[in-house]
């Protein structure tokens, strides 16, 4: 495999990317002194910014903050690959600020849901699931495999549920004053990237069958 093929292949597919606001973005940013892994870095900001409404803002405030930080999250997560990539500003050292960032991202996310609503075990455990979907997908890569990046609880998935808890929840807290979306999330994401660390482990298994 060529090593443009090779990247691409190991590359998260987004839909986004082929769309006109990202590629003006994106392509403002390249002409920038602006690195992707400054992007990259920038998107714990927006987590750690996010984490902190859910657990120091009471109420439905908080819980829209929080689900603003996971989009400004997932927009760096989408822009620094492509500022790297169509951008023509890759580095060194692009491959390590593409996935350590992320897997700090996700980890604060999840283990602040965790504590929001009083069960931190529950955010640590979904926060140790989910590190372990990218741990099985690049160890695939590190065999040789495509990496997969699959569900059922890929990292967009994961965010996707966490900002729907969260937009619906502040209506729940507001009219209610419960958290069952925030809680049916935390399960949702620990479970759900439970069951994908077993396919992608499962799917990695038997190509390396059929390698052999």
């Amino acid at each position: 495999m060529t090593a443009p093929l090779q990247e691409e292949t190991n590359r998260r597919p987004i839909a986004a990317r082929s769309t006109g606001w990202a590629r003006r973005f994106s392509a403002a940013l390249a002409r920038s002194s602006v690195t992707p892994n400054q992007i990259s870095m920038l998107s714990i900001v927006f987590a750690a910014a996010g984490a902190a409404a859910l657990l120091l803002m009471p109420g439905w405030p908080g819980l829209v903050l929080c689900a603003l930080g996971i989009q400004g999250r997932l927009i760096c997560n989408l822009l620094d690959g492509m500022v790297a990539m169509e951008g023509g500003k890759k580095s060194a050292l692009g491959a390590v600020y593409n996935e350590f960032p992320d897997r700090a991202a996700d980890s604060i996310f999840i283990v602040a849901l965790g504590y929001a609503i009083g069960q931190p075990w529950l955010g640590w455990a979904g926060a140790l699931a989910a590190a372990l979907t990218a741990y099985v997908r690049v160890f695939g890569g590190a065999l040789g495999l495509p990496q997969d990046f699959r569900g059922p609880m890929a990292k967009q998935h994961r965010m996707a549920v966490l900002t729907v808890a969260c937009l619906g929840g502040a209506a729940e807290v507001a009219l209610n004053g419960t958290q069952w979306l925030l809680l049916a999330a935390a399960w949702t994401i620990m479970i759900g990237s439970s069951i994908t660390c077993v396919t992608r482990t499962s799917v990695m298994a038997r190509l390396l069958r059929e390698r052999a």
